[in-house]
């Protein structure tokens, strides 16, 4: 008798240091659907887009060498992605000089064996946004499909990166 007072008291004295547990929701304000946030206001004390309008491209605009050279790029790093039979260290050293750092450790665990591609069939095609001076999507015919290529840069005069190889739709 005396064991299960105690066992008892026990529980009885975990259950009230326990956390209590509330179930009922949180109401929500019925004005809370209704509200709008305040505009965002950019450096100057003006709206970020007047009026709904994308700003312009800040110090990067695109010309047609810009679009050659992300081109190049794209062709050549899915030339270098799309070698199955490729020794692994060899493989990675070869793409790695494409990439963006993000991509170098993304793709560092690639089996190049695993790659459906074999060649590039074709040349790159460019999906620009004009606003965009920064980046830019290229479609890269291989054997296997048209492998999307994602290309960053950093200034008007860096070097495109490829920052993903998205394969085509299955």
């Amino acid at each position: 008798m005396k064991k299960s007072l105690t066992l008892v008291a026990v529980a009885l004295l975990c259950a009230a240091c326990a956390p209590a547990t509330n179930t009922t929701p949180v109401p929500v304000p019925s004005t809370a659907a209704t509200a709008s946030a305040p505009v965002s206001l950019s450096a100057g004390s003006g709206p970020q887009a007047p009026e709904g309008t994308v700003p312009t491209t800040t110090g990067i605009s695109w010309d047609q060498a810009s679009k050659d050279a992300a081109v190049d790029v794209a062709e050549k790093a899915m030339a270098d992605f799309a070698r199955p039979g490729a020794e692994e260290k060899q493989w990675a050293n070869d793409l790695a000089r494409w990439l963006t750092p993000q991509a170098t450790a993304d793709y560092s665990a690639v089996d190049p064996a695993n790659v459906p591609a074999t060649r590039v069939t074709g040349p790159a095609t460019l999906t620009v946004d004009e606003a965009n001076g920064y980046g830019v999507m290229a479609a890269v015919p291989t054997d296997a499909g048209a492998y999307t290529v994602q290309l960053l840069r950093t200034g008007q005069k860096a070097p495109w990166k490829v920052n993903r190889l998205t394969p085509p739709a299955s």
